[in-house]
């Protein structure tokens, strides 16, 4: 096993609806949100973490290939791929090699169980995208917006237990950064796996209450023809 090339993964992340990833402060200050969402601690600009994109797209190729079932709700690990349904598939152990080579092993599966090296891929934290946070400053846009939602009562037709979440408006855009290691032959494989996982987080929601409407976000790729490449892909 020897590290060959180092592809990388630039472009923008844009929204389509408004983003909230959580800060986990859960203080509630008067006359503020109940739900903030995380912001840089110098800047106070909001940013995406490179563990929600990792933990999204890690999560949705697991929900695609049918290895749910075998891990009792926890991520895919060596221990799934001991399973004799998964040894025994051919289809099911090669998707489990795929994802466990990709976003890595759990901390408590030792390297010399699986052979499958270090993980190859790495996501970098998204910050605000420099020609759009240029073009918000000079709009005096607000960086993040406040939403009201509520209960609806069925009988009685009132509003009922309100809360203020904290999103980042659509149309801001994010700078992307994701570099994937070629450690061996098929590696390049294990890339275009990526690249689907990333299709399914296009065609899901990124953070939270995704089933209301948050969290849709389009990818753009600098590389010309990997965003071509990319806008056809079919996941499925």
């Amino acid at each position: 096993m020897k590290l060959t090339e180092i592809k990388k993964l630039e472009g923008t992340i844009t929204l389509k609806s408004g983003l909230h990833i959580g800060s986990g402060n859960m203080e509630m200050h008067i006359g503020g949100t109940d739900s903030p969402v995380i912001k840089h601690p110098h800047t106070l600009e909001p940013y995406i973490p490179g563990s929600s994109l990792k933990g999204k797209v890690r999560s949705l190729l697991e929900m695609e290939s049918g290895l749910m079932i075998y891990t009792e709700g926890d991520v895919v690990s060596s221990k799934t791929l001991q399973k004799d349904e998964v040894k025994n598939n051919s289809d099911l152990k090669a998707k489990c090699e795929a994802i466990l080579k990709i976003f890595g092993s759990s901390g408590a599966d030792k390297e010399d169980e699986t052979g499958f090296g270090p993980t190859r891929v790495a996501f970098a934290d998204c910050y605000l995208d420099d020609k759009w946070k240029e073009i918000a400053k000079n709009n005096r846009w607000l960086l993040t917006e406040e939403k009201s939602e509520n209960v609806i009562n069925r009988i009685k037709g009132t509003a009922e237990h309100p809360r203020f979440i904290e999103r980042v408006p659509e149309g801001t855009k994010f700078s992307l950064l994701v570099t994937f290691k070629v450690l061996q032959n098929g590696d390049e494989k294990l890339f275009d796996e990526l690249l689907r996982g990333l299709k399914l987080l296009e065609m899901d929601a990124l953070g939270g209450s995704g089933s209301r409407g948050y969290g849709r976000i389009t990818f753009d790729f600098a590389d010309g023809t990997l965003n071509e490449k990319f806008k056809t892909l079919s996941p499925f």
